[in-house]
């Protein structure tokens, strides 16, 4: 069992940064890959970024790739996604996911879930 905790989330304006981090307890943490995703209202949940078990390999979505970066720090049980040049659309609650394996962008292939955190881009 692997608990995710979600931070970091908050009310930015447009063209602003906000940088959130996920807590996991679990001991053995490097061996996960892990990703994040968002839901805005009424829309489904959608791949934002995922890093392989050492942050050797990234994956981006299309519509965040030069603005968000994702990190991990295994010594901290911690990934990150630093978000810059944040849009309106960027709205929605951010989630942590894991998943032994390799990185993945379907939601379907992530064992493990945070409860989520809201950010919200004013215009």
């Amino acid at each position: 069992q692997v608990q995710l905790v979600e931070s970091g989330g908050g009310l930015v304006q447009a063209g602003g940064s906000l940088r959130l981090a996920c807590a996991a307890s679990a001991r053995t943490f490097s061996g996960y890959a892990m990703g994040w995703f968002r839901q805005a209202p009424g829309k489904e949940r959608e791949f934002v970024a995922a890093i392989n078990w050492n942050g050797g390999s990234t994956n981006y979505a299309d519509s965040v790739k030069g603005r968000f970066t994702i990190s991990r720090d295994n010594a901290k049980n911690t990934m990150y996604l630093q978000m810059n040049s944040l849009k309106s659309e960027d709205t929605a609650v951010y989630y942590c996911a894991v998943r032994l394996g390799l990185i993945r962008t379907e939601t379907y292939r992530y064992d493990y879930w945070g409860q989520g955190t809201q950010v919200t881009v004013s215009s």
